[in-house]
């Protein structure tokens, strides 16, 4: 070929050792402490001693009501009915409700329990069982006040679709130790999938081989994980071989790094035939741990879902995520957080009393959270909901690392804004990595020329006050 005559893709594919090599090259260069650069899942060290070395995140999505779960605010029941502050709306930014929307009171009683005191809603009796072993903030706060963008925030540190989520920068940064297992797998129940969509487990400018993997807990976990009629293991396995010496060699000339997600997806699946179905069949579990988690073999819920998030913990998977999309109480508040409450607060607590009775609990960190909280005000003519709400929202942690029966921060006399100990979701995240012995700022890729990251350029810090 005419040297003058070269192609633009020519330039791109060949020239030294291809810019797709090189950008692998560099992708795996940022992963310092990788033992195994040709195997994108290898176990690797942390920036220091980790305090935990799982994550399973029960994410509320829809946004549950702090007001009346965890945030006791007896003044907001005395002010029922009327109009609130004027210099409380004073720049505030609704989703729905207007100006002129009266306070509402809480629905339901609080108490203290555990040694530590901790108030929790009458609806919430297992969690209020477990209460000594849960660090609960109460000053979480938050940029966006509609549902996609705010889980989506939760999630990946952005508002903005196409960044790596929490358990993607997770999985890159310490890999996994499950070889039969994804090492980032998601479940969801509930009415809906979540608003934010697949966004919140993607993978972002990261390779896929990071993304999260959605199971179902009926039928084969994942769709086609079957064989079809006809096609027996050995079959399969010649078929897998031939593609994978195919895709090596591309991988070879271009070092595109997701020929390596590619390879590594088919291997799993072929793996998890057989891993798979033992996981999702909880038969094998006593009727005791059952019981325990209210969940029944036959039937999906969220209670099954967290026993699986158990269950895959115990097998090496490294980052689980539960979504239930149940919490957005426009109207219905009290019926649908009964419902709500009924559907996930035994399963809640079990799993942290099952992971320690296991003795694993000082190796995971337990997340209980929805996106955003609900607003004093009331929403609709019924009297009956609460509008989005950024400024003050409560989530829970529980497990290795975390300072257990103490509860951080305070919102206002309304639960409106939050007045002590202001933790910001880049806050959270940063505390996150440090829990998996990570330093937030040092955790990075460069994309697009920036070293990105999951705290992103803003001011976070660790809240090293929940710490043990």
């Amino acid at each position: 070929m005419n040297p003058l005559n070269r192609s633009r893709r020519w330039f791109l594919r060949d020239c030294g050792v291809g810019l797709g090599a090189i950008a692998a090259a560099q992708l795996m260069a940022d992963q310092s402490t990788a033992t195994s650069p040709g195997d994108p899942l290898a176990v690797r060290a942390p920036h220091f001693p980790a305090k935990v070395k799982n994550v399973i995140f029960l994410f509320m999505a829809g946004a549950p009501s702090h007001l009346e779960l965890f945030d006791h605010k007896p003044q907001l029941a005395k002010f029922d009915g009327t109009l609130p502050p004027a210099e409380l709306l004073d720049g505030y930014r609704a989703a729905f409700i207007d100006p002129n929307s009266k306070l509402l009171g809480p629905k339901f009683k609080f108490a203290r329990h555990g040694q530590c005191g901790a108030e929790i809603s009458e609806i919430l009796p297992h969690t209020a069982k477990v209460a000594d072993d849960l660090t609960i903030v109460k000053s979480m706060t938050t940029d966006a006040f509609n549902h996609a963008p705010a889980q989506i925030m939760m999630n990946t540190g952005s508002q903005l679709f196409g960044k790596p989520s929490l358990g993607s920068w997770t999985l890159y940064g310490l890999g996994s130790e499950s070889k039969d297992l994804p090492g980032f797998v998601v479940f969801s129940s509930g009415s809906k999938g979540p608003s934010g969509g697949n966004s919140n487990w993607g993978s972002g400018f990261l390779p896929t081989v990071y993304s999260g993997v959605q199971l179902r807990s009926v039928g084969d976990p994942v769709l086609y994980l079957s064989n079809p009629p006809g096609v027996d293991s050995r079959a399969q396995r010649d078929a897998l071989d031939a593609i994978t010496q195919l895709n090596e060699q591309r991988l070879s000339v271009t070092g595109d790094p997701e020929i390596a997600t590619r390879i590594n997806s088919f291997e799993m699946a072929y793996r998890m035939q057989s891993s798979a179905p033992e996981l999702m069949d909880i038969r094998s579990e006593t009727r005791q741990t059952l019981d325990l988690y209210g969940a029944d073999p036959d039937k999906p819920s969220f209670a099954k879902n967290c026993l699986l998030a158990r269950r895959l913990v115990e097998r090496g998977v490294r980052f689980v995520q539960l979504f239930h999309e149940a919490w957005d109480q426009h109207g219905n508040l009290v019926g649908g957080l009964k419902t709500n409450c009924r559907d996930t607060d035994q399963a809640c607590a079990a799993l942290v009393q099952d992971l320690k009775r296991r003795g694993m609990l000082d190796e995971t960190l337990v997340i209980w959270g929805g996106e955003f909280g609900r607003t004093p005000m009331v929403q609709g003519g019924g009297n009956d909901g609460r509008d989005h709400h950024p400024n003050a929202f409560t989530m829970w942690m529980a497990g290795g690392g975390m300072r257990p029966g103490t509860t951080l921060g305070e919102s206002d006399d309304f639960g409106f804004n939050v007045t002590r100990d202001r933790v910001h979701v880049r806050d959270l995240h940063a505390t996150i990595l440090n829990l998996l012995g990570f330093d937030h700022t040092r955790l990075s890729v460069k994309f697009q020329g920036l070293d990105q990251r999951l705290t992103g350029v803003e001011p976070a810090r660790v809240v090293r006050e929940i710490l043990a």
